[in-house]
């Protein structure tokens, strides 16, 4: 975390504020900062930000730290708020903080208030990377649920726990009626599941790339697919799970058969023609007749 920082102090006594930036200061934290004691002119410097924290007097002149609190939360920043006053008691502290500061400190106990201002600024970071975090696993869910290919999640034991619309789309079946399922009712019996040992490689953190079986979507057609099986693995590395991307290549796979089937037909087509021309070369005189 940097040592630099821009901080909003509705104070409206000079030597008060002065106080506080040295506190900040002697602490090593370098601040660039704005003194405010008004409504408006708070309005006015919250526009102008962004700043990284506030400290916040509870008695001003005009308005008070509750009201100044009330602006904060309108404008909808997620910065730390701390209430740094001399006279508070402990029915007007617990008001603040569910109004919404992070934190107060006593003015007659100022050694308090570095650390406040650490804690709550790595506090307000986490927030920051956990909406991050969230906003990033948000997105790539709905690319794992909008993609037109079929990705399922498994257990290692090989229960489906997730069932995405494109494999809805392929096989058929409506997450309700397939989760807790086991991946082996999308496998004819009478085929393999794939190369041998699949979960076994992904027990051992390997994937499995992409190879071509059947499988049967919900009415017992039969489908070709195209499959690739990757390891899950937690946020400490453990693999939990596997997940597998599945393309339904049965069109291909028709297309391949009637182009082998022209190529087949057109083959015989010149074995016949091949064999009329030997025939009228060796008897060329049947032939004429």
């Amino acid at each position: 975390m940097s040592n630099r920082f821009r901080v909003l102090l509705i104070e409206d006594c000079l030597h008060d504020a002065v106080l506080n930036l040295r506190q900040l200061e002697h602490a090593g934290l370098q601040v660039e900062h704005a003194r405010v004691e008004s409504e408006l002119q708070m309005r006015a410097a919250l526009q102008a930000g962004p700043w990284d924290f506030i400290l916040c007097d509870y008695h001003l002149p005009r308005f008070d730290g509750l009201q100044a609190l009330a602006i904060y939360r309108e404008i909808g920043l997620d910065i730390p708020f701390i209430v740094v006053s001399g006279i508070i008691g402990e029915e007007q502290a617990v008001k603040l903080i569910k109004a919404g500061a992070h934190e107060y400190v006593m003015k007659d106990n100022l050694a308090e208030l570095v650390p406040a201002v650490r804690r709550e600024l790595q506090a307000a970071e986490e927030r920051c990377i956990r909406r991050r975090t969230e906003a990033t696993e948000s997105f790539l869910a709905s690319l794992v649920q909008s993609c037109d290919e079929a990705i399922i999640g498994q257990t290692l034991e090989g229960s489906i726990v997730s069932w995405n619309r494109g494999a809805e789309r392929i096989y058929g079946y409506r997450p309700s009626e397939i989760l807790g399922s086991s991946f082996s009712v999308l496998v004819p019996h009478y085929r393999p599941p794939g190369p041998p040992q699949i979960l076994e490689k992904i027990r051992q953190g390997k994937v499995v790339p992409h190879f071509e079986t059947v499988h049967l979507n919900k009415n017992g057609t039969p489908i070709e697919v195209s499959l690739t099986v990757s390891p899950v693995r937690d946020l400490r590395g453990r693999v939990i799970g596997a997940s597998s991307v599945t393309r339904d290549i049965s069109d291909r796979k028709q297309e391949e058969a009637e182009r082998l089937g022209l190529i087949e037909d057109l083959t015989a087509a010149l074995e016949g023609l091949t064999s009329s021309e030997e025939d009228w070369q060796q008897h060329p005189a049947k032939i004429d007749e």
